[in-house]
């Protein structure tokens, strides 16, 4: 009698362990989907946000950050001493102001014109108010952006990035910047090993 529930013990404990044995030749079934196609880091399993801008800080589940627009953009616009000529080189540079501000229709841009330290006061605040105007007119006329989301304001040589007084420094200081603000959101970008460099240029 002992033997016969020690050999029923035995069978049903290889039973157990027959049972519970995974066949190599069943394929195993992917039940989370791992794929990122937006390449954000977030798998599709868990996005939320598919298609985040490339480059923008994420949450958990895939969705940008964002950011109301509020930029200063110095445009690398060389005038001639003593001149408002605006060369069609620097087109280029204006029209991607342009294209950004067609992007985001509710910006609204100022143009800041600046002079180097010579001549007198009155005469560089002047002309550099004609240089701020030799832009907005481009963005106006050239690309089409309503002269209602423009300002340009001279600001004469009050405002000097550098304020020796070399020719160096003079080269410098006629400037032209674009201060952009809006009611728009942009993606807030993630930083990485190159941000620093691209804030410097």
């Amino acid at each position: 009698m002992r033997m016969t529930l020690l050999m029923l013990a035995l069978l049903s404990l290889g039973a157990c362990s027959m049972r519970d044995t995974v066949s190599m030749d069943q394929p195993t079934t992917q039940v989370f989907d791992l794929n990122d196609p937006d390449r954000d880091g977030v798998i599709e399993a868990r996005e939320r946000c598919a298609g985040t801008v490339k480059g923008a800080a994420i949450d958990n589940y895939g969705c940008g950050d964002i950011k109301t627009i509020n930029e200063r953009r110095e445009l690398k616009v060389l005038f001639p001493n003593d001149s408002s000529y605006l060369a069609p080189q620097y087109f280029g540079q204006i029209e991607e102001l342009a294209s950004f501000m067609r992007q985001f229709p509710n910006t609204k841009v100022t143009i800041e014109g600046h002079c180097s330290r010579t001549g007198g006061y009155d005469y560089n605040m002047e002309l550099s108010q004609r240089r701020a105007n030799a832009v907005t007119e481009v963005l106006t006329q050239q690309y089409g952006i309503e002269s209602s989301r423009l300002k340009a304001v001279g600001f004469g040589y009050n405002s000097p990035v550098d304020p020796s007084d070399t020719p160096e420094a003079h080269d410098k200081n006629r400037r032209v910047i674009a201060e952009i603000v809006g009611d728009d959101t942009t993606a807030d970008m993630k930083w990485n090993i190159y941000t620093v460099d691209q804030e410097v240029k």
